[in-house]
């Protein structure tokens, strides 16, 4: 898939996290929006999972540690194909499988309910001890909020994974440096990042997560690193691709009115509409 459709698919991602939290009425748009691009090429250009066969054996595994991020997930899911786009202005209804956070036994394609923070990087660790214990090729993938890595537990997986030199686990860090209650350097620095990750074992690369080249290149090495998890710290803009979202901590967990959801979704048309005129 080349780099403008995976542009194309990210801006498909982005009116559908809109959608959601505009039709929940609640939500958290800011940093589905900034995970777009990482949502997408993992659905379509890394990970080996198959629509028609979810529950395969064999399939990678994906774990959304900061799972008020939902929508985001939800939306890459929808274009994957495992239930339609439609189903995201259900989101977070009563009824709906399509909840505030990942659920596994409902949703199609989640691999692990999640939502309390610093717990699914622990649950993501196990799988991929399951599968070098299970003798299995599949790999662990596990995105995680630069917020979330203030979580004691988020480290206690991390000397486990570097341990065990689980090389089929790629931990994913969101970093686009705001949480709900401000900048994360302010809140409770977690920097420096990558500098943590190596002494716990993990080859570690920090990359601009909202561009796919550097996105592809982490994941290339990540395939090449043997001996070892790797950690893809991916600076990114809280809010990416609507305008006054865009690096404002207030939009972590607000939905838009109907006069903010119209100015979003017409700046993702645009956004669209200029990629399809390269």
């Amino acid at each position: 898939m080349t780099k403008t459709e995976l542009e194309k698919l990210a801006v498909e991602v982005r009116k559908g996290i809109i959608t959601g939290t505009y039709s929940a009425k609640s939500g958290h748009p800011g940093g589905s929006l900034s995970a777009a691009e990482l949502f997408t090429y993992l659905y379509f250009g890394e990970m080996h999972v198959d629509p028609a066969n979810p529950e395969d054996e064999n399939r990678d595994r994906f774990v959304l540690s900061k799972g008020h991020v939902a929508p985001g997930l939800y939306a890459a899911l929808a274009l994957k194909g495992f239930f339609p786009m439609e189903e995201m202005t259900n989101l977070r209804q009563i009824g709906s499988f399509l909840q505030g956070h990942p659920d596994m036994k409902h949703t199609p394609g989640v691999d692990m309910s999640s939502g309390s923070l610093g717990q699914g990087f622990s649950t993501a660790v196990g799988m991929a001890l399951a599968a070098k214990m299970d003798g299995k090729d599949y790999r662990v993938y596990c995105l995680a909020g630069d917020g979330e890595i203030q979580e004691g537990q988020i480290w206690e997986a991390a000397m486990f994974a570097g341990h065990r030199k689980l090389d089929n686990l790629v931990l994913i860090i969101d970093n686009n440096g705001l949480q709900i209650d401000g900048d994360i350097a302010e809140v409770c620095s977690p920097y420096p990042i990558e500098e943590k990750l190596a002494a716990f074992h993990f080859h570690a690369i920090t990359i601009d997560g909202n561009d796919f080249d550097e996105i592809a290149a982490a994941f290339r090495k990540a395939r090449e690193t043997k001996g070892q998890p790797t950690a893809i710290i991916a600076k990114t803009v809280k809010g990416k691709g609507v305008s006054y979202m865009e690096n404002q901590a207030g939009w972590h967990g607000k939905a838009p009115n109907d006069e903010e959801y119209a100015v979003a979704m017409e700046e993702l048309r645009k956004a669209g509409e200029a990629l399809c005129q390269r």
